[in-house]
């Protein structure tokens, strides 16, 4: 039971974590144009995602095998969204 309450408080300081990310990132958002917007919303989304889903996991929603399996989609989608084309932050 021990472990299972730090792993639960463990989750719950990278859920604030993520949260503290967007938080700082998200008031940027003003600045750049739609495009960049766009793309930097999609990311602060993921990150949401995830802090939400550790959050579930430090509840006993979800277990560790499934906290992972979240955690994995998450970096894909980001690194999908890195390496779109489309949504280049940089205008050449």
């Amino acid at each position: 039971m021990g472990m299972r309450r730090w792993r639960a408080r463990r989750a719950l300081r990278s859920a604030r974590l993520l949260d503290e990310v967007v938080d700082t990132q998200l008031p940027l958002l003003a600045a750049f144009g739609e495009e960049r917007r766009r793309r930097s919303a999609d990311y602060l989304a993921e990150l949401v995602k995830l802090a939400q889903d550790y959050r579930y996991f430090a509840n006993g929603w979800i277990d560790a095998r499934e906290l992972d399996r979240r955690g994995q989609l998450a970096i894909e989608q980001l690194g999908r969204l890195r390496e779109d084309p489309t949504a280049r932050l940089i205008n050449d």
